[in-house]
């Protein structure tokens, strides 16, 4: 795709992303995506020969394949969200097999799902398309609803259907948070004595976070350092919402922050408070993917493509974009998914 094709698709963003140079923390400090990627964050590392294949099977893979960047397709709202919800724009998505035909067409990395889709797919599929067991889940059916992630299966079932990684969710800020951090480090911990790597959905839940009719659940400075527990207890990759502000810290006035969060190492444009949250994955040794966000239909690829380039350009590695592309008839998925994976290959698309 042409840098025109994706300026035609930022709109009126276009400027404000593709022309912005970063002056907060310097892109010589950062650890960036390199065909090497993977080795030169892990290759001294403790991670074993055997987590070193998994990932170098999931930098390996599809369209962004020797790159250092990464493009999963994640689906597991169907516990998230539930099916209906989730799957009734477009039905064929309640057969688990087109998920995975999706994530191989749109040429993936990797696909990131339940153990159920995983498991009902695996001989069929796990030795074409690296799969991402999410080992826990927020169930909805429960009335009134909770707000919890809870364990579905375990990390030697994940292993044991062919998966070269697992996922978890933790909601950082919320009141089970310390029983999710001491359950996900150890299934981390189980993962990558099996030789498989980690991916940590880095989540903030917690109403306080609201404050005079302002959202921080998104703010660079908190998703910040939910980054940085993540990467604390072996993350090899961070899942993070892409932010919206800062200053939840100085908003809702708890813990501990420096002005410099706000003056020095962070501006309003959304490339460096993304560069804030991936300076907190060990200044991008661990890789930082952004999730893609609800799917709004008309203004999707045009989203896609702003996500995109805000990750790029801040260091990130990647994109994990699941309900813009399953949502959709499978020609437009593909669509997306190729669209996201254009401009982590734009050689005009730099690092700010």
């Amino acid at each position: 795709m042409s840098i025109s094709k994706i300026t035609e698709l930022l709109g009126s963003h276009a400027d404000t992303l593709l022309n912005h140079t970063s002056k907060t923390i310097s892109k010589d400090r950062l650890h960036l995506p390199n065909p090497n990627y993977y080795l030169d964050s892990f290759g001294m590392s403790n991670r074993n020969s055997q987590v070193l294949r998994s990932l170098g099977q999931i930098f390996n893979t599809g369209r962004l394949a020797n790159t250092g960047y990464v493009s999963i397709l994640p689906v597991d709202q169907g516990i998230e969200h539930s099916a209906g919800a989730s799957f009734a724009p477009n039905p064929d998505y309640f057969d688990p097999e087109n998920i995975i035909k999706l994530a191989i067409d749109g040429g993936c990395n990797a696909v990131a799902s339940t153990f159920g889709v995983l498991a009902s797919n695996s001989r069929k599929y796990a030795h074409r398309i690296p799969f991402i067991v999410k080992l826990n889940h927020n169930e909805f059916l429960s009335y009134p609803n909770r707000y919890n992630q809870i364990m579905f299966g375990s990390v030697d079932e994940a292993w044991n259907l062919g998966a070269v990684a697992v996922g978890a969710t933790i909601y950082f800020g919320s009141p089970e948070s310390d029983r999710q951090i001491v359950e996900v480090a150890q299934a981390f911990e189980r993962a990558h004595e099996l030789g498989m790597a980690t991916v940590l959905w880095c989540y903030l839940r917690n109403n306080a976070y609201k404050k005079d009719g302002v959202d921080y659940h998104a703010s660079a400075d908190l998703t910040g350092q939910a980054n940085h527990l993540g990467v604390t207890i072996q993350a090899d990759i961070i899942k993070q919402k892409l932010p919206e502000n800062n200053g939840g810290y100085t908003a809702v006035n708890f813990g501990k922050t420096h002005p410099k969060v706000y003056s020095e190492l962070s501006s309003d444009n959304p490339i460096d408070l993304c560069r804030y949250q991936l300076a907190n994955c060990y200044m991008g040794k661990v890789g930082l993917i952004n999730s893609g966000g609800e799917s709004k239909g008309a203004t999707d690829l045009g989203d896609a493509v702003r996500t995109a380039v805000i990750n790029k350009r801040a260091g990130g590695c990647g994109l994990i974009s699941g309900r813009k592309a399953f949502q959709k008839p499978r020609n437009e998925g593909v669509e997306l998914l190729n669209t996201i994976q254009d401009v982590y290959l734009s050689k005009e698309v730099t690092i700010a």
